[in-house]
């Protein structure tokens, strides 16, 4: 079956539900309606409206990595030889320790959010990194502390 997805134009309520929605994922529609001044029924129809086009993609947890026992979170660029690049992506994406990655076109060929339980498990990754073939360069960046997470 071939789904089409829609093209729209979000306006500022529909920002209003997405970043709520990014907040607390659980939020009811009528407290959202509430929220925003509207009736459940006019949420609902926008969060449908929503899913149909493929803006929202799914609901989802933020787990708390510190909560977890993971004492160093990095955000890791990746950079490689051209040729290898899909290659090393999917190496590193198989990687249990690699929780979210991206291939760009900026500072770094990969990107990657790296959790570690403590400083030598992530100097442990860097060089277990650092020995794939076709990896030229890896600059690590730890976060200290996440200062949001919206749409």
């Amino acid at each position: 079956m071939i789904t089409k997805k829609l093209e729209i134009r979000i306006d500022d309520k529909d920002r209003e539900i997405l970043n709520s929605l990014v907040e607390n994922g659980r939020i009811s529609l009528k407290e959202l309606g509430s929220k925003l001044g509207m009736s459940d029924v006019a949420i609902r129809k926008r969060v449908k409206k929503l899913e149909d086009a493929g803006i929202i993609k799914g609901y989802t947890i933020r787990v708390d990595p510190r909560a977890l026992g993971y004492s160093v979170v990095s955000l890791t660029g990746v950079d490689v030889e051209p040729g290898d690049l899909i290659r090393v992506a999917r190496e590193l994406t198989s990687k249990s320790y690699v929780k979210s990655s991206w291939i760009t076109a900026g500072d770094h060929s990969i990107m990657l959010e790296i959790w570690a339980r403590n400083e030598e498990e992530m100097d442990s990754i860097i060089g277990e990194i650092s020995k794939m073939k076709g990896v030229t360069r890896i600059c690590p960046a730890v976060v200290t502390q996440r200062l949001k997470a919206r749409c």
